[in-house]
């Protein structure tokens, strides 16, 4: 979600749900953080183990903020609300796919 991309259902859930916003901020900033630190080491061919336990530091603190915001949308009843109306709009959109594709003329 590079450059402030943020799909439909992402969207409603942070609006809907304020503590599912901060921890996406956390995730994505914890991405970042960790994507930079990966291309300056890249870039400037850095090598050794401080640099890579460095990586490896920033890999897990992304991991950990996945982690939480994982388990914040599976347990957060605004968040279950949110996903069920997704699943409805998608069986809708399911349903008239397969009933156009059915149709003959």
């Amino acid at each position: 979600m590079k450059g402030g991309e943020m799909n439909k259902p992402q969207c409603i859930r942070t609006t809907v749900c304020r503590e599912y916003q901060r921890l996406l901020e956390d995730c994505q900033g914890a991405l970042e953080i960790w994507d930079e630190y990966r291309a300056e080491v890249c870039e400037s061919r850095l090598f050794g183990k401080e640099a890579g336990d460095e990586l490896l530091r920033l890999q897990a603190k992304y991991a950990r903020a996945y982690a939480v915001l994982q388990r914040h949308s599976r347990d957060c009843l605004l968040c279950q609300l949110v996903t069920r109306m997704e699943g409805s709009d998608s069986e809708t959109n399911a349903k008239v796919l397969s009933d156009s594709s059915t149709m003959h003329v």
